[in-house]
């Protein structure tokens, strides 16, 4: 299921990331990003997956960025051993206190995703996952841009 609207300015937020450094918002202007919100224990999340690495193998050296947040719920060493044993190649943070789901539009199904463009707007959002066919177009197109 995907909805559209007009594109909006993603929220600011601060995620602080497994290897302990930091990255806001702010950091993914001028790279086309996708935010995902996603738990161990989500099955379609798991599931995606390979699909998210390929996805970002695909376009990381043409300015493509992505985020996995982890949920508040989700038990950090879940997270840790996950995307070490799954050797996740981009940045992933954990929603300690559930403060990013809440300002991303209180995100509470997983997975949930959002990609921004260069701007730093939201120009799509996906419950569930995403059609990658679509995505990887829509991603293009706005690399291009």
């Amino acid at each position: 299921m995907t909805q559209n609207r007009a594109t909006s300015l993603a929220p600011n937020s601060d995620f602080v990331l497994l290897n302990a450094s930091r990255t806001t918002t702010q950091d993914f202007k001028g790279k086309v990003t996708l935010v995902n919100f996603w738990a161990t224990s989500c099955i379609t999340c798991v599931g995606e997956m390979p699909k998210m690495i390929e996805t970002y193998n695909k376009y990381h050296g043409k300015g493509y960025e992505m985020m996995a947040v982890a949920m508040s719920y989700d038990p950090p060493s879940y997270v840790v051993n996950y995307a070490q044993t799954r050797k996740l190649p981009f940045n992933i943070a954990i929603d300690n206190t559930g403060t990013i789901a809440k300002a991303w539009g209180d995100v509470q199904l997983t997975p949930t995703t959002f990609l921004l463009n260069k701007r730093g707007e939201i120009v799509k959002r996906y419950v569930g996952e995403p059609d990658f066919a679509e995505l990887h177009t829509l991603i293009e197109k706005l690399l291009a841009a």
